[in-house]
């Protein structure tokens, strides 16, 4: 069943760039974007590499931390080696808010990463594509 989320998942993704407007969002005076979806159900964090004067990445960054409330709470962290780590009700509830909407149909670059938001999830994956997360209201995907 994953093998089937992932291959149909890169489908999805293979024709996206053809549909695909880039988003850019602006980053806060520390270095770190934020951004939330439509739903208002996943939110998440870009830290540059380097972190910020507060909180420095694990492996010095960058990282994309993503936060879903619904139907469980959960936190996906990707950062720039191996794959993306789950936490599952993570005990911390503070997401998601904000006033960068990423519009479904939609890309970003952050650093070393690229997302996609969709009405049928967030796909956030390293340049390679050989790491990444997947969230969505029905599934979790960390590789």
């Amino acid at each position: 069943m994953r093998l089937f989320f992932i291959a149909t998942m890169a489908i999805l993704m293979a024709a996206l760039p053809a549909y695909a407007k880039e988003q850019v969002f602006t980053a806060q005076p520390n270095g770190q974007i934020t951004f939330v979806m439509p739903s208002g159900n996943i939110g998440c964090i870009y830290t540059p590499e380097g972190g910020t004067d507060v909180y420095e990445p694990v492996d010095g960054g960058p990282e994309i931390n993503c936060d879903r409330i619904a139907p469980t709470y959960v936190n996906i962290t990707l950062g720039p080696k191996g794959p993306a780590v789950l936490t599952k009700n993570p005990g911390e509830q503070g997401c998601c808010g904000g006033d960068n909407v990423f519009a479904y149909g939609n890309t970003t670059t952050l650093g070393r990463f690229t997302c996609s938001s969709s009405d049928a999830g967030l796909i956030c994956e390293t340049r390679d594509k050989k790491h990444g997360l997947c969230l969505s209201r029905t599934r979790t995907l960390h590789y």
